[in-house]
């Protein structure tokens, strides 16, 4: 059962248009709970930003959906978005060429662990990155350097809760498999990445939990159980437009309670710091 694989099918499903590419960043901002906090931090970041014409750093920038968002919000923004993967930055590059926001939303290839821009930008956002990354505080030492004074880095990651979903489960011949694929750990305390963003040298730093008990409920509803019918066979694409139907509106209201409530503990992380 495994998660990566499937996204990247949706992912070239939509892909194909950019009124499905559109689309599809839609679904996801409604359907992942980390985009509804991820958004949710960066309104306030944008209500108390006093800058004009900032420069925003997508560390990790996979499909383009949170620079599409952003682009959206200020056209006086430029934002850099960075990846490992070649296919997916030209993807991005000629998605934004599409549609008219290529000069001021850029695409390019980084290694986030030999990152070395200098006071270049006002926001840096890290969304579902730092758990793929072993040399996570030579990744936070390229952030500080890379902000300039006063700026914030965003972070979503997993918690030491669970939130890599890293408990296994036994497959028919016996092999032992997880459900997401290529995390180098299980998740973070909050005591532990606040010590790691401390010794890059942010000296202020706060931490809250995401996916309480509305969203673990959600996650499994929304996108868990989906994925798992569909890796037993890709018929059910066939049916999951009947399955959101039930579904969908019940998810819709466990994010938004998730969301707008303080958890005690959680299988996520927001954590913000600033330079």
């Amino acid at each position: 059962m495994q998660y990566d694989p499937i996204k990247r099918s949706l992912g070239n499903v939509f892909n194909s248009t950019p009124f499905l590419r559109k689309l599809f960043y839609k679904l996801l901002d409604l359907l992942l709970l980390r985009s509804w906090h991820v958004r949710k931090e960066l309104k306030m970041w944008q209500a108390e930003s006093s800058r004009k014409g900032n420069y925003i750093l997508d560390a990790g920038s996979g499909f383009g959906q949170y620079d599409y968002y952003l682009s959206g919000v200020n056209s006086t923004w430029n934002i850099l978005g960075v990846d490992v993967k070649h296919e997916q930055i030209a993807d991005c590059n000629n998605f934004m060429q599409q549609i008219g926001r290529a000069d001021r939303v850029k695409y390019e290839y980084a290694d986030l662990t030999k990152f070395e821009k200098k006071k270049e930008f006002d926001l840096i956002l890290s969304v579902d990155v730092m758990e793929h990354i072993l040399e996570d505080v030579e990744v936070f030492k390229g952030f500080y350097g890379a902000l300039k004074d006063d700026g914030m880095v965003l972070i979503s990651t997993p918690s030491d809760q669970g939130g890599s979903d890293t408990h296994h489960d036994h497959d028919h011949d016996g092999s032992v498999e997880g459900f997401i694929d290529e995390h180098v750990r299980d998740g973070y305390g909050m005591e532990e990445i606040t010590q790691k963003l401390n010794s890059a040298g942010f000296t202020k730093v706060e931490c809250r939990y995401s996916y309480g008990c509305p969203g673990k409920i959600s996650w499994k509803l929304s996108m868990k159980w989906p994925i798992q019918l569909l890796n037993v066979s890709k018929l059910f694409f066939i049916l999951i437009p009947f399955y959101y139907l039930l579904t969908f509106p019940v998810a819709l209201v466990l994010n938004y309670r998730d969301v707008h409530k303080q958890h005690k503990t959680g299988t996520g992380l927001i954590v913000k710091a600033w330079k």
